[in-house]
C-alpha cells in the first residue's frame, strides 16, 4: 500500500468510527457507518439484558465511549426524553438515536434491529408453552419462575420509586394509585391514573424554576400518523371483529399511554389479559413475565407473549401472527412520539408544568406496578413454597448482584429437578 493509499485508509477509518466529526462523509462512507451501527444495536438486541437501566451502561460503552456515535451528554439527554414519553424507554432511545444520526429511515432500522431478536423468542417461547398444555404436559417446572416474577415486580417497583419519589406529594399520588389500581382492575383505570397524576402534579409548576422560552415549531404530522392508525385500526376491529387487528389495536392503545417500562405495562396486560379478557390464565402469564428476565432486548417483548398466546386458539400460525401485530402495535406509538418530540424537546423541557407533570407521572406508575405485584402474590400467598421464593429472590435481588436471567434459569432448573 502506498503512503498516499494509506493515508486514504486512516482518514476512511477516522471517520467511520467519528462520527461526530465535522468533516461531510460520502455517501458510501455514511452509508458503511449506518451498517456498522445497526450491528452495534444488533449486538445490543442480543446481549442487553436486565432492563432499562441495565440498557443504559451498555449503550454508553458501545455507542458512546467505543464507537461514538453521540456524546453521553446527548445519550442521557435522550434517554430522559424517553422517560417522560409514553412507550418502551430502552427502544425510544434507540430510536432517537438513529434518528439523530440518521433521520427517519435508520429510525425505523434501529428500531426493527433491536426488538425483532426479542420478538422471535418471545413468540418461539409462547408457542412452546401452549404445545407443552396441548400435550398435557404439566407446567409444575415452572413453579418457582411465577414467584420469582412477583419477586421482580417488587423490586422493581421499589427501585423505580426511589429513584423518582422525592416528596410527601409522589407518596401520596403513589399510595392512592396502588389503592384505586387494585381496587379496580380495569384496563381503562390505568390511563386515567397516569393523565390524572400527571395533571394534578403539573398545577405545581411554580416550584420549578422558569426558563428563558423561545417559539416552539410543531410538526405534527407523527402525531397525526399515530391517531389515524388508532382510529383505523379500532374501526376495522369493530366492523370485522377480527382478532389479529384487535390485538393490533389494543397494544397500539397499551403503548400510547405506558409511562415508566415494562414494569409498568406488565400490570396493564395483566389487568386486560388475563383478569379482564382471559385470554391468558395466571400460570401462562407468570411464565411469560419470567421469561422477559432471560430473554435480551427490550422489557416490552412481553407484549409478543402475551399476544401469541392470546391466539393460540388458531394453531402455530395464529400464534406467529399474534406475536407480530402484538409487537408492532406495543412500539409503533413510542416511535411516532420520539418523532413528534424530538425536534421540539429543546423548547419543550423549559416549560415548568411539563417538567412538574413527571413527578406525578413516575408515582403513579410505582403504584400501578405495586397493584399488580399485590394482586399477582395474593394466590400465592397460602402457599409456603411461593412465599419462600419470593423472599429469597428478593434478599438476593437487595444483597446481591446475580443478574435476573441467571436467577430465572437457576429457578427453571430447580423445578424440572424437582418434577
Amino acid at each position: 500500500m502506498s503512503t498516499f493509499e494509506y493515508g486514504q485508509w486512516q482518514i476512511t477509518n477516522w471517520l467511520i468510527l467519528n462520527p461526530l466529526s465535522k468533516i461531510p462523509l460520502s455517501n458510501p462512507i455514511r452509508r458503511f457507518r449506518y451498517i456498522i451501527y445497526l450491528l452495534d444495536i444488533l449486538l445490543l438486541s442480543f446481549t442487553a439484558f436486565g432492563g432499562p437501566q441495565v440498557h443504559l451502561m451498555m449503550m454508553i460503552e458501545r455507542l458512546v465511549k467505543k464507537r461514538r456515535y453521540i456524546t453521553e451528554e446527548e445519550l442521557l439527554e435522550l434517554q430522559a426524553l424517553c422517560q417522560i414519553l409514553p412507550g418502551p424507554s430502552s427502544t425510544q432511545t434507540v430510536t432517537a438515536i438513529g434518528l439523530k444520526i440518521g433521520g427517519q429511515p435508520l429510525a425505523y432500522l434501529s428500531l426493527l434491529v433491536w426488538s425483532l431478536p426479542a420478538m422471535f423468542l418471545m413468540t418461539l417461547a409462547a408457542i412452546g408453552v401452549h404445545l407443552l398444555e396441548q400435550k398435557k404436559i404439566s407446567l409444575s417446572f415452572t413453579r418457582f419462575v411465577g414467584p420469582m416474577a412477583v419477586a421482580f415486580l417488587m423490586h422493581g417497583a421499589y427501585a423505580i420509586a426511589r429513584k423518582v419519589i422525592h416528596n410527601l406529594q409522589g407518596w401520596s399520588f403513589l399510595i392512592i394509585s396502588t389503592i384505586l389500581a387494585y381496587l379496580f382492575p380495569s384496563p381503562y383505570m390505568t390511563p386515567l391514573l397516569i393523565v390524572s397524576g400527571g395533571v394534578a402534579a403539573s398545577l405545581n409548576f411554580r416550584q420549578h424554576e422558569k426558563m428563558e422560552r423561545g417559539p416552539i415549531k410543531i410538526t405534527w404530522r407523527p402525531l397525526i400518523f399515530w391517531i389515524s392508525v388508532l382510529l383505523v385500526a379500532a374501526g376495522i376491529g369493530t366492523v370485522t371483529k377480527s382478532l389479529p387487528v384487535r390485538l393490533f389495536e389494543n397494544f397500539y392503545r397499551n403503548g400510547s399511554m405506558v409511562f415508566g417500562g415494562g414494569q409498568v405495562l406488565i400490570p396493564i396486560l395483566y389487568n386486560e389479559f388475563v383478569e379482564f379478557k382471559h385470554y391468558l390464565t395466571d400460570q401462562e402469564f407468570l411464565s411469560g413475565m419470567a421469561l422477559t428476565q432471560v430473554v435480551p432486548g427490550p422489557v416490552f417483548s412481553v407484549a409478543t407473549y402475551v399476544g401469541s398466546l392470546s391466539m393460540q386458539s388458531y394453531g402455530i400460525t395464529g400464534q406467529i401472527i399474534g406475536g407480530f401485530v402484538s409487537t408492532a402495535g406495543i412500539f409503533l406509538p413510542g416511535t411516532f412520539f420520539i418523532f413528534f418530540a424530538y425536534p421540539i424537546w429543546g423548547q419543550l423541557k423549559k416549560y415548568r408544568g411539563i417538567r412538574a407533570s413527571l413527578d406525578g407521572l413516575h408515582a403513579t406508575s410505582c403504584g400501578l406496578t405495586i397493584a399488580a405485584a399485590i394482586s399477582l402474590f395474593e394466590p400465592m400467598a397460602v402457599d409456603w413454597q411461593s412465599v419462600l421464593t419470593v423472599a429469597i429472590t428478593l434478599l438476593i435481588l437487595f444483597f446481591t448482584k446475580i443478574p435476573s436471567y441467571l436467577l430465572i434459569i437457576l429457578g427453571l432448573l430447580l423445578g424440572l429437578f424437582i418434577s
